[in-house]
């Protein structure tokens, strides 16, 4: 039975996000789901899926219109090899993303924004150790993430100063 609710799944073509529309679905919603590219690994459950590239504003707004809630999930990120080596692209790419997303989602007064964030924010010298402790938030700081994707997060997940939240009515 579905709850009326419409989702807007980002990233949906991903492993994650694929897994997520699925979740969603089964618990009533109304999912579209956006990405650059269909789901690599099984079709998608989506009532709606669009190819849309979120760095372009246009588009975020097309895919976050007559949307109650986004799970954000999208983001320039082809794993270690590539965020290693393409620090500046993949941080202007996922800013643009990221901004025109949100941006988008306040136009169309979306109800509720989930961004997903990444181990990557975590200061690298606690991801060093083979004994893997579990990371709490406040590890995020003093602050030393991987330098483009990382770091990127990190910024775009810190609290907006009140007279931005303000101007943005979030």
């Amino acid at each position: 039975m579905r709850n009326g609710k419409m989702a807007l799944v980002t990233g949906a073509g991903g492993f994650i996000g694929h897994h997520l529309v699925k979740y969603l679905v089964g618990h009533g919603y109304v999912v579209r789901g956006a990405d650059l590219k269909y789901p690599e690994y099984e079709d998608t459950k989506a009532d709606e899926f669009l190819i849309a590239d979120l760095r372009d504003y246009n588009q975020c707004l097309r895919v976050t219109k007559n949307i109650d809630e986004v799970y954000h999930l999208a983001a320039d990120m082809g794993g270690i090899g590539y965020i290693s080596a393409f620090h500046a692209e993949i941080t202007i790419n996922n800013t643009l993303i990221n901004a025109h997303t949100l941006q988008a989602a306040q136009y169309h007064e979306v109800k509720r924004f989930l961004f997903s964030s990444s181990a990557c924010v975590y200061p690298q010298h606690l991801q060093r150790n083979p004994d893997v402790v579990p990371l709490r938030e406040e590890d995020a700081f003093p602050a030393d993430p991987e330098e483009g994707y990382g770091l990127e997060k990190l910024y775009m997940e810190k609290p907006l100063p009140q007279r931005l939240r303000s101007a943005w009515h979030l």
